[in-house]
């Protein structure tokens, strides 16, 4: 396998990419909305936050998972600031997980289905690429601009959150090493892990909005680690997120082996027929 004819296919679909509106705009969409909206939310209006109830029981049950030396840090502040330091550093940081995933999924779906759709998949397998570099290049594609908009969406969202808080709490709350191990560890894992699955559906389907329904399901793994922060019973601590990165870049390779041995250019020639 030779790299440099991956990097072909790699710049082909780039350029594609860049000129499709459908694949643009949730990749996006979604970074934008979590950089600047949620962080204005809970920052811009801290009297209307309730601090009683479900709400209260919510931030006790995070700050008693949460390390000895964060939860002294936290006893000293009000209420209200106890509950935005934990929906910014805390209860949003699951939701960046899902940019990798639906960002290099969409773009994935859009690898072999777009090009059935485009009518140029023959012109493709007829060339002299072999079938790992054929896919490596798909998973490039996929992987560089899925982590480039998660890596820019976190420092949008450090920037935000920093510029609407220093003054709150008198230092710079992001970034954390538990947020930086999850965007540069357990987020590539898991943009892998989608890239993998969607390549495999995309490859067997017709369509690209077919194939972009089906990899819409890779979200439930990443809403279950949500919830589980949501609640406090699974804070994403340093030593959970390198165990569950590791886990899940073993589950990527097992998809990419059966991925290759999965591919097949003459059953894929006469679907795109």
């Amino acid at each position: 396998m030779r790299l440099e004819k991956a990097l072909l296919v790699f710049k082909k679909d780039f350029i594609e990419i860049s000129r499709n509106k459908e694949v643009l705009l949730p990749m996006l969409i979604i970074p934008i909305i979590f950089a600047f909206l949620l962080p204005a939310i809970s920052v811009m209006a801290p009297d209307s936050v309730n601090t009683g109830g479900d709400t209260d029981t919510l931030v006790a049950t995070i700050l008693a998972n949460l390390p000895e030396n964060v939860q002294a840090m936290l006893m000293d502040l009000s209420a209200n600031q106890q509950v935005i330091y934990v929906m910014l550093v805390y209860f949003f940081a699951p939701f960046f997980l899902i940019i990798p995933v639906m960002g290099s999924s969409v773009i994935a779906a859009d690898s072999f289905a777009g090009e059935k759709e485009r009518n140029t998949m023959e012109a493709l397998l007829a060339t002299p690429l072999t079938d790992a570099e054929l896919l490596l290049g798909k998973i490039l594609v996929s992987f560089i601009p899925g982590m480039g908009i998660t890596i820019l969406g976190f420092i949008l969202y450090t920037a935000t959150v920093d510029l609407l808080t220093v003054k709150r709490f008198g230092m710079y709350i992001l970034p954390t090493v538990p947020w930086i191990v999850m965007i540069f560890v357990l987020a590539p894992a898991i943009s892998l892990l989608g890239i993998g699955v969607s390549v495999i559906i995309s490859s067997k389907v017709k369509g690209f909005r077919e194939a972009q329904q089906l990899s819409a399901l890779l979200v439930l793994p990443v809403l279950a680690l949500l919830l589980g922060q949501a609640t406090g019973y699974l804070i994403l601590g340093n030593r959970v997120m390198i165990l569950l990165a590791a886990v899940i870049l073993v589950i990527d390779a097992v998809i990419f082996g059966f991925g290759l041995r999965l591919f097949q250019r003459e059953k894929i020639l006469s679907q795109s027929r």
